[in-house]
C-alpha cells in the first residue's frame, strides 16, 4: 500500500535525510521525500498499519531534523 503525505521542511538536504530515515523505518518499503512538493511518498511492507508505521516515521526523521513535520 502506498501514501502520500504532507510534509513540512527547511530544505533539500534536510529533505534527503528524512528519505533516508524513513527508509531505515521497520515497516516501511520505500519511501520518498518530493521536496519541492513538500512531500511523502510511503510504500508500506505486506500487512502493516500505516499509522502506526508513521509515527515511528516521524520519530526516525526527528532523529535527523527536529523541526520536521509530518502530516497524517
Amino acid at each position: 500500500m502506498k501514501k502520500t503525505y504532507k510534509i513540512e521542511v527547511d530544505c533539500a538536504n534536510c529533505a534527503n535525510k528524512m528519505e533516508e530515515a524513513a527508509n531505515r523505518t521497520p515497516g516501511v518499503k520505500k519511501a520518498t521525500v518530493n521536496f519541492m512538493m513538500l512531500k511523502m511518498i510511503v510504500e508500506f511492507e505486506e500487512g502493516q498499519n500505516p499509522a502506526s508505521v508513521m509515527k515511528e516515521v516521524l520519530k526516525n526523521c526527528r532523529k535527523v531534523e527536529d523541526d520536521c513535520e509530518i502530516y497524517f
